[in-house]
């Protein structure tokens, strides 16, 4: 009878300590703010810009929310050195950027969760996939696109290559094969 109470509450602790490890994963988020935000901050304080381009029925886009932007070590490095965007790319928002402003004249309220009509915004960026992170830098200027699905370690090396600028070093796919491979990760995944 003393081994079957001692087991309920090993059982009742380790599913307590679950819960409140789930609690602590979840109270971590990044401050997702939109383009216009971002860009306003930067005025105050230059940073630069990684925009999330996502979509409501993407598959891989949810993966990435819930298992890279929620890795706490992401989370630190990109409200420490980023504004973070997240943006519908076949949404229905208005998106003003160097004093254009970018709509969607062809979405569909009726799909709004199935493929619809992407955003002007959307195609000015050169996204074709989803999910694709944009990257900006300090003056809200476009670096480029990165897409698909990346673990907490893979998004690592683009947040830190941009961060730094080692981007502007990088002309030849040599190089940035060589930053690859010497590349050594500090994000737990």
């Amino acid at each position: 009878m003393k081994k079957i109470q001692l087991l309920i509450a090993f059982i009742a602790f380790g599913t307590l300590t679950s819960f409140q490890n789930a609690n602590e994963t979840s109270e971590k988020e990044i401050n997702w703010m939109t383009l216009e935000q971002a860009i306003k901050l930067q005025e105050k304080e230059p940073k630069k810009i990684i925009m999330d381009v996502y979509t409501n029925w993407c598959g891989p886009c949810k993966m990435l929310d819930k298992h890279t932007f929620h890795n706490a070590d992401v989370v630190d490095y990109v409200n420490q050195h980023y504004y973070a965007v997240k943006f519908n790319g076949e949404g229905n928002d208005t998106v003003t950027y160097k004093d254009k402003t970018y709509t969607n004249p062809n979405y569909d309220p009726a799909k709004a969760n199935r493929r619809n009509s992407a955003h002007q915004f959307t195609r000015t960026l050169g996204v074709s996939a989803y999910p694709t992170m944009v990257f900006f830098d300090e003056n809200g200027d476009y670096i480029a696109p990165i897409s698909g699905y990346l673990k907490p370690r893979q998004i690592e090396l683009y947040l830190k290559l941009f961060k730094t600028d080692k981007y502007k070093e990088m002309d030849t796919q040599e190089k940035f094969n060589e930053y690859y491979k010497s590349f050594e990760p500090s994000f737990k995944e």
